[in-house]
């Protein structure tokens, strides 16, 4: 029985864990002024037939604060990677030398930023939220484990490491909160 309590919470603390990287890669995607490769780790480019990332096929740099520049190793695909920025709606203007794609990365206003910190907001609840989903599932499944005949002491104190884990993530989730609402609204 001690085996199955185990299991539990260690695929609470997996899944917490997973919920966190999720929120890492979408926080990723929400700029914080300064221009970032990782800014276009979700555009995807039709290439030659098959959805390649951007990444995969061309080279991505921030020379400066402001630029992001994508040589790609295909000449060919310019105009296909600028349709596939334009197409990821992430509110970029890009533009072509002939060589590679410029994307210049306009500087932030107090009220985008704002904007931008209330949708931070939004996706650090949707991982608190799957935090506590994760909380009820796995005291579900104690409750279960508890049926079958194993002490309500046990049980209780398995309830209140499942407690301890999601309080454990709710702190990780809120620091990565302070950081990245620092990041926004720093000038």
């Amino acid at each position: 029985m001690n085996e199955e309590i185990n299991f539990c919470l260690d695929l609470a603390r997996e899944q917490m864990q997973e919920s966190l990287n999720h929120l890492e890669i979408s926080l990723s995607k929400i700029r914080a002024g300064k221009a970032s490769p990782q800014m276009l780790r979700a555009v995807v480019v039709d290439y030659y037939g098959s959805v390649t990332p951007l990444t995969q096929m061309a080279n991505v740099t921030t020379p400066d604060s402001q630029t992001i520049t994508i040589q790609p190793f295909d000449k060919s695909m310019i105009s296909d990677i600028e349709k596939a920025i334009v197409n990821a709606q992430l509110g970029f203007n890009p533009s072509n030398n002939g060589e590679k794609v410029i994307i210049n990365v306009p500087a932030l206003t107090e009220e985008r930023r704002r904007d931008l910190v209330k949708q931070v907001k939004i996706e650090i609840e949707k991982s608190k939220i799957s935090c506590r989903n994760i909380r009820q599932k796995s005291n579900d499944e104690l409750k279960n484990i508890g049926k079958e005949g194993v002490s309500e002491d046990i049980i209780r104190d398995a309830e209140e490491s499942v407690q301890l884990i999601t309080n454990e993530y709710t702190i990780k989730i809120d620091d990565i909160f302070s950081s990245k609402e620092s990041d926004i609204m720093q000038v």
